[in-house]
């Protein structure tokens, strides 16, 4: 891919080994020392170091640019043709590798004022009576900023049912104490005031007094996602929906700096431990 400025730093080499697992001799985790007497080779998915059924590093480093420079994000199928893998599956593992990296172990809260909602991803809707009836649909929780008219940094969550102990743990993991927090009336968010933030919600309505619509910013981040979910990857699996959330909160939260969001990833690499091809397709229970 010639004329893409980007420069190859030995720590983002250090961090691809670490993030496709592998092992020098002895296991020895990777170093700036081993990348320089590696010279780039092939690096084994099942992270032995076995050159036989290599996945060049070269292509780890591409992917990493792609899929966190590319606005509308990159499916398996066009990071396959993209990079002439010769398996969907090989592009498949790769793109699941790098979006488990894409959490920082120790992200900051949310501050100030944060709008808080919740929706539900996958399918059309059936005949329902209300907006809370799930139908078998995944519920996501949503956080985000507000930044003037425009938003701020986002957090995205799979939970288990929109009760009130499942939305208060939401809120708690992703909301510094002492925010405000406006929600719905939703009975589901009434305990936040006691738990520490300045709780405001507000009846649902089509529009407020002053012509505005009702948590804007969180209905945007519901709608863009669901709208990337089924354009860029024509839908996604209950099961794995939780990371290809991460990917999205990833590259909101970077939408403006690409370059520093390729850097963060490569970065994030070092940071967490490999997954291998059981976790990922949860065929071993993981803790």
């Amino acid at each position: 891919m010639p004329g893409v400025p980007v420069r190859i730093a030995l720590a983002g080499w250090v961090s691809l080994l670490a993030l496709c697992g592998w092992r020098g001799r002895g296991g020895a985790a990777p170093s700036p020392l081993a990348v320089q007497a590696l010279r780039l080779p092939g690096v084994g998915d099942g992270g032995d170091g076995d050159a036989q059924d290599a996945t060049p590093l070269t292509l780890w480093f591409w992917a990493a640019y792609l899929v966190s420079t590319h606005t509308p994000g990159i499916s398996a199928v066009q990071l396959q043709r993209q990079l002439a893998i010769s398996r969907y599956e090989t592009a498949w593992m790769i793109l699941h590798k790098l979006r488990r990296a894409m959490v920082a172990p120790e992200r900051e809260p949310l501050t100030g004022e944060v709008e808080v909602d919740e929706g539900y991803v996958g399918g059309r809707d059936a005949d329902l009576r209300g907006g809370r009836q799930r139908d078998g649909k995944p519920v996501i929780g949503v956080a985000v900023e507000v930044r003037g008219r425009g938003s701020g940094r986002l957090r995205m969550q799979v939970l288990r049912d929109v009760s009130g102990a499942s939305l208060g743990r939401f809120v708690a993991a992703n909301v510094a104490a002492g925010a405000i927090v406006h929600t719905d009336g939703w009975s589901g968010y009434a305990g936040l005031g006691a738990a520490g933030f300045d709780h405001r919600p507000r009846l649902q309505r089509a529009r407020q007094p002053d012509g505005r619509f009702l948590l804007p910013r969180a209905h945007r981040a519901i709608s863009n996602p669901k709208t990337w979910l089924q354009g860029t990857h024509r839908g996604v699996s209950p099961q794995h929906l939780q990371v290809y959330l991460d990917e999205f909160v990833f590259r909101h939260n970077r939408r403006r700096t690409p370059l520093a969001a390729f850097q963060t990833l490569l970065g994030l690499g070092a940071l967490h431990q490999p997954s291998s091809y059981e976790q990922i397709t949860h065929r071993r229970e993981t803790a």
